[in-house]
């Protein structure tokens, strides 16, 4: 009776209720014939119902465990199966990101946004010859107008 009821208590631990109620039912059904037949003082039926409901109750603490062994894999599957699919997208947005750099397309065009220079070029003088260079308007269009100091490189 006492290995009985051990493994009741055991099968209620490891959620027999929830993964196999059925032979945990079982299981008590025998154990409380068994404590009737004890009553009775029938030890004969009792040691055999005693030994029927350890059993099932064995078993039903057996197949808890494999549920949940089972809830968890399947948990698990979940988990890696939704890790999968973001790292899927990753390589997706990463490859399409790449594939637009490589067209020749800066980044910032797609998003219309210009990008701006770096700050080194924002201070440096214009090099001689290069940029814009503006020259008096000629109020007399007859007469040439006059050679501007960057013409010749240096003071008239």
């Amino acid at each position: 009776m006492n290995q009985a009821q051990m493994q009741l208590q055991a099968a209620r631990d490891a959620d027999a209720a929830v993964y196999d109620p059925i032979d945990l039912g079982n299981a008590q059904d025998k154990f409380q014939q068994a404590q009737n037949a004890v009553a009775k003082r029938d030890y004969d039926d009792a040691v055999q119902l005693a030994d029927e409901a350890r059993a099932s109750a064995e078993l039903a603490r057996t197949k808890a465990r494999l549920g949940a062994a089972r809830a968890q894999i399947q948990n698990k599957t979940s988990a890696n199966q939704q890790l999968r699919e973001q790292i899927d997208q990753s390589l997706a947005d990463q490859q399409q990101q790449n594939q637009s750099q490589a067209s020749g397309l800066p980044q910032q065009q797609q998003t219309g946004d210009m990008p701006a220079p770096p700050s080194s070029a924002l201070g440096e003088p214009v090099p001689q010859g290069q940029g814009f260079q503006t020259y008096p308007q000629n109020p007399n269009p007859d007469q040439p107008a006059p050679a501007s100091s960057t013409d010749q490189g240096g003071h008239q």
